[in-house]
Parts: C-alpha cells; sequence; structure tokens
C-alpha cells in the first residue's frame, strides 16, 4: 500500500495558492484514477483508489501546511507502513515553473510541511517537488508562495498536472526517470534522457600527422642528387 500525499492549505481562500500545487495534484489523480469521492479521515480529506494494482491512500492534509506531518503520520501508523510507503507531492521555489524532480529522502529545504513530515514520519520517503519559481528576492518569497497562479501559468500547469495523473503508474512503480521525462515533454522542456547531445567532429589532423600519414615520394635511385640524399639521411655513398 502506498500514501500519496499532496500538501497545502485548506479552504478557498488558498486554493489557487502557489503552495497548493500538491493539493491540485492530488485532485488531479483523484479524478483521473477512478478513486473513491473524498471522505474525511486522519485529519485529512482522503480517497482510496489503486494505481499500477498498487493500493494507494490519496491524502490532502487539512491541518494547515505547517502540521501537514500529522494526519500523514497518523495514517502511516494506522496502516503499519513505513516511510518508503509515502509519496509527498509539494512545491519548491528552487526549481523553475514547471519543472519536477523526484527523490528519497533529503533535507526540507525550508519547507515547513516538509519539515513536519521529517518529523512525524522520518525522512525516508519519495518526495515529488514541483517548481513554482523564486520570485528573486527573499522578501519576496512569502507572496509569491501564497499567491495564486498568474492565468499566464496555465500552460504549462495544466499539461503538468495532466501528465502527473496519466503516468501515475510509473510513480507508483518506482519508474522516476521515465516519469519525469513524461513531464518534462508536457511542459515542452527537453526530457533528461533525450538532451541531445552535442556532435563532436572528427578531430582534425594536424599537419605533422597528415605528412606522416601520406604517402612517401619516390627518391632518385642514382645520379648526384641520389647521392646528395643519402648524404644528408645517413646512407653511405658507393
Amino acid at each position: 500500500m502506498l500514501i500519496i500525499a499532496g500538501l497545502g492549505n485548506p479552504g478557498s481562500k488558498y486554493a489557487g495558492n502557489r503552495h497548493n500545487i500538491g493539493f491540485m495534484a492530488a485532485d488531479r489523480l483523484q479524478q483521473r484514477s477512478g478513486f473513491a469521492p473524498w471522505s474525511k479521515k486522519f485529519k485529512a480529506q482522503v480517497s482510496e483508489g489503486e494505481i499500477a494494482g498498487e493500493k494507494v491512500l490519496l491524502m490532502k492534509p487539512q491541518t494547515f501546511m505547517n502540521l501537514s506531518g500529522e494526519a500523514v503520520g497518523e495514517s502511516m501508523r494506522f496502516y503499519k507502513l513505513g516511510p518508503q510507503n509515502i509519496i509527498a507531492i509539494y512545491d519548491e521555489l528552487d526549481l523553475a515553473p514547471g519543472k519536477a524532480r523526484l527523490k528519497t529522502g533529503g533535507g526540507h529545504g525550508g519547507h515547513n510541511g516538509v519539515k513536519s513530515l521529517d518529523a512525524h514520519c522520518g525522512k525516508e520517503y519519495r518526495r515529488l517537488r514541483l517548481g513554482i519559481g523564486h520570485p528573486g528576492a527573499k522578501e519576496l518569497v512569502h507572496g509569491h508562495v501564497l499567491g495564486d497562479f498568474a492565468k499566464a501559468d496555465g500552460a504549462w500547469l495544466e499539461p503538468l498536472l495532466d501528465a502527473l495523473a496519466d503516468n501515475a503508474e510509473m510513480l507508483v512503480r518506482g519508474e522516476d526517470s521515465q516519469f519525469l521525462n513524461k513531464l518534462a515533454l508536457a511542459t515542452g522542456a527537453q526530457p533528461d534522457e533525450q538532451k541531445a547531445k552535442t556532435a563532436t567532429k572528427p578531430a582534425e589532423q594536424s599537419h605533422i600527422r597528415q605528412a606522416r600519414g601520406a604517402p612517401k615520394p619516390s627518391l632518385p635511385a642514382s645520379g648526384p642528387m641520389a647521392e646528395m640524399l643519402k648524404k644528408l639521411l645517413g646512407g653511405k655513398g658507393n
């Protein structure tokens, strides 16, 4: 069994915030994969279903972002699971909008929801980080994170969320690189595995190497020129 927890803040006030991209991802998974309607349990909205033959509990913690780990940790202990059975989906300031990264364990990077998960669940869970971009200055971060996505962001946000739901089987099976490539293709980015390798031209030969590879000129066998060449090249005269 897996727990897929999208992180965010509850309530309509926060629904369109960049900080709520984890909730948006969970909603898209619930809509696309034939999950049960949302219900309340474990201080969260939950929905049960199946992906790639694996039982999955989708979660949207309702404890507010800073206490996300309370809900996820409670469900983890109820089902007698470990952190390896958890996938957390959340926003990442240090990734460009639409970029995605997936790893197991690591630091919290200042993300309060991740800090809470670490405290209540341990650190060795899988982390799907979805880029929301950085506003460029520390004092602008709070407003950026808790600000709504701009209308123009829909150009990458909607394809990203659709691709995430459409390729959820790869996520569940642990096919991380293939999954991330699908997300990259959907948002118009170049997938990592298909980055064009710079074609390297054969190294141009130096004039010395060219000379070494060229056919040797024929030398005169007799006469004054032949005698002179023999002396120059170390040969003995008659």
